[in-house]
């Protein structure tokens, strides 16, 4: 099948050369030239512009977007749109609010464009193991993508599924990555209650790889979190900043919305930002409190 990839980034780049190797025939646009030039040597078709594109595929056309979500999957997607011709499908398989969604699809529909969105998990190890995908759209649009997608995913059969009309693909993606925040949260907590035990001296890496096998807790997380407890069990080489990236927000404003407790999403969302600050007002605060309702002990800043 021919398809169109715009954003040559890790994902996009590997999704590309698994399509190639799929048999398929893919036009490939990144603003960075080097990318591009990385995956004509794949195999792929380069082109300069978002325009080129256009002019490139055959119609029905079909264009995946792997650009980061926001102003610039916004921007690609209308640039393609301006061209796109009644009968054209246009993919945005990144991370975009599924609100955006709803409203981009309907704004193409309204031109006879398909909007498919495809939540997209699978990180820089989808090139080898293939990618988990939730794709919303109309049936018709999502069944004649069917050999990318099959390509695309873990196997024919497996690992991928429409999920319901424009923007649950991304609605369920949002989920998927709120998850993602309590399932580590939990990870992290029980591995530094562990180093913490200092009377039983635990290898905390030996740890990691005996639940990976046949224990109720393992995971590919887990295999992750091993491997990194295996190059550095201090984790003396990194500060203890984790950012995010908006869907574990989203998932709790969505869970308030709908008045769905999500306590242990909603903390490992907090514990993120409590990991962004080098000094927290508010606990100056309680202790200040503590101080003068019952006279306990402060720790003081002590001046040079």
């Amino acid at each position: 099948m021919e398809i169109g990839m715009v954003g040559l980034g890790k994902m996009g780049a590997n999704m590309t050369t698994r399509l190639l190797k799929g048999g398929h025939s893919v036009a490939a646009f990144d603003r960075n030239a080097p990318n591009v030039k990385a995956a004509v040597e794949q195999g792929a078709q380069g082109i300069e512009t978002l325009a080129e594109m256009v002019s490139v595929l055959t119609a029905p056309r079909t264009a995946w977007v792997m650009v980061p979500a926001g102003d610039p999957t916004e921007g690609v997607i209308t640039e393609l749109a301006a061209s796109f011709s009644e009968g054209d499908t246009i993919i945005d398989g990144g991370n975009s609010n599924y609100k955006d969604t709803m409203r981009r699809a309907e704004a193409l529909s309204a031109r006879g464009v398909h909007l498919v969105d495809v939540g997209t998990s699978g990180g820089i190890w989808g090139l080898a193991e293939g990618y988990s995908m939730m794709v919303g759209g109309e049936k018709e649009a999502v069944e004649r993508l069917t050999p990318i997608l099959e390509t695309l995913a873990p196997g024919p059969e497996q690992g991928w599924g429409h999920v319901g009309p424009s923007g649950s693909g991304h609605f369920v993606k949002m989920i998927h990555n709120g998850i993602e925040y309590g399932l580590m949260q939990a990870y992290a907590e029980g591995f530094e209650i562990l180093r913490k035990k200092e009377q039983f001296d635990l290898d905390v890496h030996q740890v990691a790889e005996i639940w990976r096998f046949g224990s109720v807790v393992r995971s590919w997380l887990l295999d992750l979190t091993a491997a990194a407890l295996e190059e550095d069990a201090s984790l003396s080489e990194l500060e203890g900043w984790v950012a995010d990236s908006g869907e574990g927000r989203w998932t709790v404003a969505e869970a308030i919305d709908l008045d769905v407790p999500a306590p242990v999403i909603t903390l490992s969302l907090l514990m993120r930002l409590v990991s962004r600050q080098d000094e927290r007002y508010a606990a100056k605060l309680l202790a200040a409190m503590r101080a003068q309702f019952g006279g306990h002990a402060v720790k003081r800043v002590e001046k040079q």
